[in-house]
């Protein structure tokens, strides 16, 4: 027969005292110890990732154009008004 009892450990886990509501001021300065933990991308490899988004951009344009026109073509070939 199954136990009735609940074996589970209600006890905080270890670094969950960190979790818990502290002040607005200490919950900013938690923030800003992060965002400087953070490795930041240079100027260069944002420039270039930037570059890259763009030409990936116009890559995708002149591709939705083309089979744009294509459909129109096959569509106006197919029914002609």
């Amino acid at each position: 027969m199954a136990s009735t009892t609940d074996d589970r450990d209600d006890s905080p886990t270890p670094g969950s005292e960190r979790l818990k509501a502290k002040n607005p001021f200490e919950f900013f300065r938690q923030v800003r110890q992060e965002g400087q933990r953070v490795t930041w991308a240079t100027r260069q490899e944002v420039t270039v990732s930037t570059i890259m988004v763009m030409i990936m951009v116009a890559a995708a344009a002149i591709f939705f154009f083309i089979v744009d026109a294509l459909i129109r073509w096959a569509i106006g070939f197919i029914l002609p008004s």
